[in-house]
């Protein structure tokens, strides 16, 4: 193994660097995560996380603590928000579902899941955290790699990955030029107390997706049922950063008016004041450059439709690590393996998540095609479908 002289650096806190830091300081190594924000720390809403993600919680050491914190939902539920026909009703704990995949499918506050992992790495004296740390550049020579930030500031590694996310300043050097690219929708996320959810709410222990003519709601418990997790998503009509708030409440109503009184009930107790323009940029294949390489977001940004982002980030993490031991930490050959394991799976995922993105908000005849189909598929049919995803990825790294 080559004597290490300088930390790794990790551009980005989140779910992804915290996973890559953890996975490359338990194996010896001094790591430096540089987090843009003043404190390491989540936007409070709810995630998913699919049985690929467990067998490399196994390997990092997260298992239980994650297990705990976790809300374990019975069934993948989707109606039709015109009807409240239940078009997919797929077991997702038990059964057949586990014969097959073995871990368990989730959804974990992403506070919480955040909380195990920072805690995890700050268990570990050879990863360090700066933050405040915006880092808006790199040079790198022979032995190493210089970030410099937005206040002046400069850190120094052996080698650097960027985990900064969708908007990431680090793939600019990959993929110059490449903008985001929205899709026409926007979404809203609440958290409810319990207390607050409409008692006509159907399947209130289950991930939900009711499916509508240009627009869906998801919706799932969290912190032992105590909260309830609302994503509401639709295509605006007319430009949102035009409109006050009473102007966009008003076409949120409209764009709703056709749901069931149960899902209408629930729209009225969401926050509209706060929208995320929804987006994505192309999955690139240039993942690393000598000293740098990219992970999660910043290479393979996905839509919310396979429920994979954060999965597919930790999952890059533990490859990342695994391939730079084996190298015994020549940078350009491990990031070759890394992105050669990674490259094919990471991109199905983004790809797909938009060719399915369309399934969801299907109008008029297209969405009597899409409920025949789907109320004719069993359970198994949906395991098949998935067991690409679900199964886990390949854990040989090539030569």
């Amino acid at each position: 193994m080559a004597t290490q002289t300088k930390p790794i650096l990790i551009v980005g806190g989140g779910l992804g660097g915290l996973s890559a830091a953890l996975a490359i300081g338990r194996r010896g190594r001094h790591v430096h995560i540089l987090e843009q924000a003043p404190e390491i720390a989540p936007i409070g809403y709810g995630i998913q996380l699919g049985p690929n993600v467990f067998s490399v919680f196994d390997r990092l050491g997260v298992t239980e603590a994650v297990r705990a914190a976790s809300h374990f939902p019975s069934a993948l539920v989707m109606p039709d928000a015109l009807t409240g026909e239940v078009l997919i009703n797929t077991p997702i704990r038990g059964g057949r579902f586990t014969e097959r995949f073995r871990h368990p499918y989730v959804v974990i506050h992403r506070a919480d899941i955040h909380t195990v992992l920072l805690d995890a790495c700050k268990a570990l004296p050879n990863v360090e955290l700066a933050v405040n740390a915006t880092v808006t550049g790199f040079e790198q020579n022979g032995d190493g790699v210089t970030a410099f930030c937005e206040n002046g500031q400069s850190f120094t590694g052996d080698a650097l990955i960027g985990a900064d996310g969708i908007k990431s300043r680090i793939r600019d050097h990959f993929a110059p030029g490449d903008v985001l690219k929205p899709n026409g929708y926007v979404a809203h996320r609440t958290m409810l107390p319990m207390a607050e959810v409409p008692a006509e709410l159907p399947f209130t222990d289950d991930v939900v997706l009711w499916a509508g003519p240009g627009f869906h709601v998801v919706h799932y418990p969290l912190r032992d049922r105590t909260l309830f997790n609302v994503v509401a998503v639709f295509r605006p009509r007319r430009t949102i950063e035009a409109e006050g708030l009473a102007e966009y409440t008003q076409e949120v109503g409209e764009v709703y008016a056709d749901a069931v009184p149960a899902l209408k009930a629930l729209l009225g107790r969401m926050d509209l004041e706060k929208r995320w323009v929804l987006a994505d940029r192309d999955p690139i294949g240039n993942w690393y450059d000598g000293r740098v390489a990219l992970l999660g977001d910043a290479v393979h940004p996905t839509y919310q439709t396979l429920a994979q982002g954060a999965c597919m980030a930790i999952e890059d993490a533990d490859c990342l690590a695994m391939s730079l031991e084996s190298a015994g930490y020549d940078y350009p050959l491990a990031f070759r393996r890394y992105r050669e394991s990674r490259l094919v799976r990471t991109a199905r995922v983004s790809l797909t998540s938009r060719a399915v993105w369309p399934f969801f908000h299907e109008e008029g005849i297209a969405r009597d095609v899409r409920n025949d189909d789907a109320r004719n598929r069993s359970p198994e049919d949906f395991y098949n479908c998935v067991s690409w995803l679900w199964g886990g990825a390949p854990a040989a790294l090539p030569d």
